[in-house]
């Protein structure tokens, strides 16, 4: 009897990140993908997209299909689709951005080490890419510490985390310590004074891998963070992306009439 083959394999038996056992059509997994490797700056604003035959070969999926996903992308306004030249990704800054206080924020992200753990899936030293030499201020292709961790609560994920920190930091810890201990107190540990921090807060939506990591149905919503930190110096320390199910995880913010913002709850700003 033929073994049959997994949901995420194609007939021809290369892997594809779909899943055709759930109820998610193709192109909406194509969607959240895509969206997630624009959101992450994996393709940066300014550079095209996969051509839809090459987005044909590397999901298995049709023409029409990859076509519909690249007009739901457009229609997002995360791309421009350019007769004659391909979908380029746009630069959409439009999120609003909060402030708070780093004081309120280190107390939170202590609370979330007493009552959560996280595992590090991933500890490794890469090449900037352009996004990410961007937001640490340091040129595309000098060495980064990066690291992909899951945190949970009670033995269920709820958040899933993507750092990188310059090189000359992240040879100060090791993989065992973010196991047992928040970034931020390993910076400090590090002599990294921390000062401040800026973040943007949008949402997204679960594709195949994140699904399966955090345990929700492929298409879920989910909050994204991505956040800066920076030391007295206002030199960048951290550059994270951080996944939330909504269901296990919410920000509160408060404002007053003065236009002060700060978020609050132990559930606010961690990493």
């Amino acid at each position: 009897m033929p073994t049959k083959q997994p949901s995420n394999v194609r007939d021809d038996g290369a892997e594809t990140a779909l899943d055709r056992a759930v109820g998610m059509p193709l192109y909406r997994q194509m969607v959240a993908l895509l969206t997630n490797r624009i959101r992450s700056g994996a393709i940066a604003a300014g550079e095209f997209l996969p051509s839809e035959k090459e987005l044909c070969a590397e999901y298995g999926v049709s023409r029409i299909t990859a076509k519909r996903a690249m007009n739901e992308l457009a229609q997002a306004g995360l791309v421009s689709r350019e007769q004659g030249r391909g979908t380029r990704v746009l630069d959409n800054q439009l999120s609003p951005v909060f402030s708070a206080s780093i004081d309120g924020w280190r107390a939170n992200v202590s609370a979330m080490g007493r009552w959560t753990s996280a595992q590090v899936l991933e500890f490794d030293y890469v090449p900037a890419s352009v996004a990410v030499a961007a937001a640490l201020e340091m040129e595309p292709g000098e060495t980064v510490q990066h690291t992909v961790r899951v945190r949970r609560q009670n033995g269920e994920p709820f958040s899933h985390l993507v750092t990188y920190v310059p090189e000359d930091i992240g040879r100060r810890y090791k993989r065992k310590d973010l196991g047992n201990n928040p970034l931020h107190k390993l910076l400090e540990r590090a002599g990294v004074r921390i000062a401040k921090a800026r973040q943007v807060l949008t949402a997204t939506l679960a594709d195949p891998p994140i699904a399966g990591i955090l345990g929700v149905p492929v298409g879920s919503p989910l909050i994204e963070v991505e956040r800066v930190v920076r030391d007295e110096t206002g030199t960048p320390v951290e550059f994270i992306r951080v996944l939330y199910r909504p269901d296990l995880y919410r920000i509160e913010i408060s404002m007053d009439h003065d236009g002060n913002v700060e978020a609050s709850g132990p559930k606010a700003f961690v990493s």
